[in-house]
Parts: C-alpha cells; sequence; structure tokens
C-alpha cells in the first residue's frame, strides 16, 4: 500500500540503500491554469456532440470560439505541450485552421469580434445577445420588405386566419426546425403574421446546408424575397417567434357534444419532417393517419426516436373528434380507403433493424378532409381512393 513517507521513514530507507528523491510538484501559473480549462472545455463539447468543434458562421457562437480556441492551443508550443498529456481524443493532431490569426495575442474579445460578435464590452460568460453575421443578414432580410402589389389576393386569407385563432381552429406553438419552413406555411415573426407563398429551387451552400428562395407575405402588406435560411434565423432569435397550425375539425359527428356522449378518441393527421429523400420531396402529400384514445400531443411525444414516425419529429395538420365509436375498427377502414396511396418506405430504427411503417399515405390533406366528410354522413365504406385522380371515387358494389 502506497504512504507517505516521514523523516524516520527516510532515514530507515538510507539504511537499506534505498535513495529517496523528493519530488517536487510544480505550481502551473493563472495562464496555465486557463489554457487548461480552455481545453477542458473543448473536451467536453467533443465528449457532448461527438465531433471537435468547427468553424462556420452557422455554427453556434460557443462552437466557433472553442474552434478558434483549438487552433490557438495547436499553433502555440506553449499550448501543447502543457495540455498534450490530456489530450486522450487526439484534438491536437487536427489541421490548424486559423493559423493566419494572430493567436498569440487574441483575448477573448478580440476573438468574438474575429467571429463577427459584438460584445459591448461584456466578458465572455455575461454575453446575453450574441449576433452573427448570419444573423444580422438575416434580419436585415426580414426588415428589408417591399410593399406587396397583389396583397388584396392575400388580405381575406390573412382575416380568415385570424379568425381561425381566435376561434381555436387554428393554433401557434414554437418554431423548431428548418423543416417546417414550406409554401403554404405560416409564421409569426416579428410581431406579424409571415405566410410562404413561393418557395424556389433548393440550393446548397458553402457549409453544405439546404437553402432555398422564398416569396413571404406578411399580413402589414409588405413581402420580403428572403433566404430559408433567413428566416429560420429570424424566428429563432424572436423569443416571440412561432408557426400557425393549420386549422382542425371539430367533433366527428357533430359540431357540439351532447351529454352522455362517449368520448373514444381522435384521429390525427401529421406530416413528417423527415429528411428522407421521398418524403422531403414529398411532403405536403406524405401524411401518417391514425387514432388514438390520448392527446395526439402525448401520442407523438418522442417521434424522432420511434420507427413508427419515421424517425423524425412531426407536425400535427389535423384532428378529429370521435365520439361513441370504435377507434380501431374506424382506423382500419380509413387505412382500407386509402390503401392504393399507402407509403412504401423503410426506415431503420435505433438498434440499426429494418422497419416499414404502415400508417403513412400519399395523399393530400383535401382528400383526407373529404373523407372525414364521408364519414360524418355514413358513406365511407362506398369509397375508395384514386392515386391517379388524387380523390375519393365511389367504387362499384
Amino acid at each position: 500500500m502506497a504512504k507517505d513517507f516521514n523523516d524516520d521513514d527516510d532515514a530507515l530507507l538510507a539504511e537499506l540503500g534505498v535513495e529517496v528523491e523528493a519530488k517536487k510538484v510544480a505550481a502551473r501559473t493563472p495562464r496555465q491554469e486557463r489554457i487548461i480549462a480552455g481545453f477542458e472545455e473543448i473536451q467536453r463539447f467533443l465528449a457532448e456532440n461527438g465531433r471537435a468543434p468547427q468553424h462556420g458562421e452557422d455554427r453556434d457562437i460557443f462552437e466557433r470560439l472553442y474552434a478558434v480556441r483549438l487552433d490557438r492551443i495547436r499553433e502555440l508550443q506553449e499550448c501543447r505541450e502543457l495540455v498534450e498529456p490530456l489530450d486522450k481524443e487526439g484534438l491536437l493532431k487536427g489541421a490548424k485552421q486559423a493559423a493566419e490569426l494572430d493567436l498569440e495575442n487574441l483575448d477573448d474579445d478580440a476573438l468574438l469580434a474575429e467571429l463577427g460578435v459584438e460584445t459591448d464590452g461584456r466578458q465572455l460568460t455575461e454575453l446575453k445577445h450574441v449576433r452573427s453575421t448570419a444573423d444580422k443578414k438575416a434580419a436585415e432580410e426580414v426588415a428589408n420588405r417591399e410593399r406587396c402589389e397583389d396583397f388584396e389576393t392575400f388580405k381575406p386569407f390573412f382575416e380568415q386566419v385570424q379568425k381561425e385563432l381566435d376561434s381555436g381552429q387554428r393554433e401557434t406553438r414554437p418554431f423548431e426546425m428548418k423543416a417546417e419552413i414550406e409554401k403554404g406555411r405560416l409564421f409569426i415573426v416579428g410581431g406579424q403574421k409571415a405566410y410562404v407563398a413561393e418557395k424556389g429551387e433548393t440550393t446548397i451552400t458553402d457549409h453544405g446546408r439546404t437553402d432555398a428562395r422564398l416569396r413571404v407575405i406578411f399580413d402589414n402588406g409588405t413581402e420580403s424575397n428572403m433566404l430559408m435560411r433567413s428566416l429560420q434565423r429570424a424566428l429563432n432569435r424572436d423569443e416571440a417567434g412561432r408557426r400557425i397550425t393549420e386549422p382542425t375539425a371539430g367533433p366527428l359527428f357533430s359540431d357540439q357534444t351532447i351529454d352522455g356522449d362517449e368520448a373514444s378518441g381522435t384521429i390525427y393527421v401529421l406530416r413528417s419532417m423527415s429528411d428522407h429523400p421521398l418524403v422531403a420531396a414529398n411532403r405536403e402529400l406524405v401524411h401518417k393517419i391514425g387514432v388514438t384514445n390520448m392527446s395526439v400531443e402525448k401520442r407523438i411525444a418522442g417521434a424522432h426516436l420511434q420507427p413508427t414516425f419515421l424517425m423524425a419529429n412531426v407536425e400535427i395538420v389535423a384532428t378529429y373528434e370521435l365520439y361513441n365509436i370504435s377507434r380501431s375498427k374506424l382506423e382500419k377502414l380509413i387505412h382500407r380507403v386509402f390503401e392504393p396511396a399507402r407509403l412504401e418506405i423503410e426506415i431503420m430504427d435505433r438498434f440499426g433493424r429494418p422497419v416499414v411503417p404502415r400508417e403513412w399515405f400519399l395523399v393530400p390533406l383535401f382528400a383526407i378532409q373529404d373523407a372525414v366528410e364521408r364519414i360524418k354522413e355514413g358513406s365511407i365504406a362506398d369509397y375508395r381512393y384514386d392515386p391517379q385522380e388524387a380523390n375519393l371515387k365511389k367504387h362499384s358494389q
């Protein structure tokens, strides 16, 4: 067992011919402590994200700061020698991406300035509203609007949307991801409703990210031809930024419940946010139709972990309440109606096993709404979906 030796122990060891060398632990300077602490932050980033921090305007500001800091450590021999014993991940072997900067003389504020971030004299730990040059560009694109010459064609639509928000048919929900930005979608940004009237051809940025030019109409009679990523950044930056859902229908068989009615559940229609090529290319048509006896929000919780939801987040497009009806029988009936448009897609689950979900259909929303109307009137059993004409057709008995 190892233990500390006192002076008597040292004398005894000397009698036995064993030399005792006093080991001195060199104290680190405050600068060395800061270098080590900075390197440990980079290691934590690697552990949490599975990769070293990277440069790029579309990266989180702290990731970009860590990337420059890592370049600085790689560049300076003093820093390399200090942290090499700690570098079990091989971080020091990476490329030197910022060698052209005078890294020796840059403090955190100077580094942030190189990254295009205004600090207003605050310390790094006190930053509250950092803005990259990409964020500034996004803000400028949102602010630089022109008068919408054909706004009269959009004005009734905005008025209807407001009525549906007031009645609860539509809701506002937090904006979550870029995939939500599609033609026909509605958002609230800068305190105004924004309607994506057009979406141009998808392009690839210098950083390998997808982007597209949009025509966005605002409810104050202006419009902007902003980029999709600019709208995304504006929504993320705006604490009140929201997306507006599609209108929901009321109770399935009547406009309001009657005392004694037994709630049976909810038909839900979902749209996938998956990046799968088949889904991405047909996002407005690919819908999951299901029936649940719990709240739809609970049903879709953790959707990105479930193969039945294509291992991706989903958007609630429409819901219809059920009363006094068998959920399982109705779900089978709906699926049989849309069987000709069932989506054949294979998804890998979390364990790498192939799964073929069965509740996804390549069908427009209006056809689903038509089916609900047929259910209300009791005639749905006489209809089948025709993929060629994209509507319900009455089949021969």
